[in-house]
């Protein structure tokens, strides 16, 4: 796409977008939100830079394999639901720090289980997307 006002404003978008999937995913512990919705609005960031500037530089832009990101959420995800067998709780119990912490708040099993739901959502769209947008552009 020859855009020059689509480039400059995606120039401007994508970080803006990825911390607002940041705010997403830590606001969503005690409101609605969280790992899912973030991990949407970061794909879709990364799919308005591969719609404007191409496949190729979007995927550098990513810095990882989007396949690579849905193991890697995968096994974050699972971090943060298996603790509480290991303790002889049922599963996805929420075991938390004591102390919260400044911006984040309170932190435990059930912030790393929507972290890895964050990145496998993430890894999904991404590459859902590049597919289809790679075909189009063939």
């Amino acid at each position: 796409m020859n855009s020059l006002i689509l480039a400059t404003a995606t120039r401007l978008l994508l970080p803006l977008m990825l911390i607002f999937s940041i705010f997403v995913l830590i606001r969503g512990h005690n409101e609605p939100g969280g790992g899912f919705v973030g991990g949407l609005v970061a794909a879709a960031a990364f799919t308005l830079h591969a719609a404007v500037h191409g496949v190729g530089p979007a995927q550098a832009a990513l810095r990882i394999d989007p396949k690579r990101l849905i193991g890697i959420g995968l096994l974050i995800a699972a971090g943060g639901v298996l603790p509480s067998l290991f303790l002889g709780l049922p599963l996805m119990t929420g075991l938390w720090y004591k102390e919260p912490l400044p911006v984040i708040g309170k932190i435990g099993t059930p912030v790393l289980f929507d972290v890895g739901v964050y990145i496998v959502v993430l890894g999904i769209a991404v590459t859902i997307m590049f597919a289809l947008l790679e075909d189009e552009g063939a």
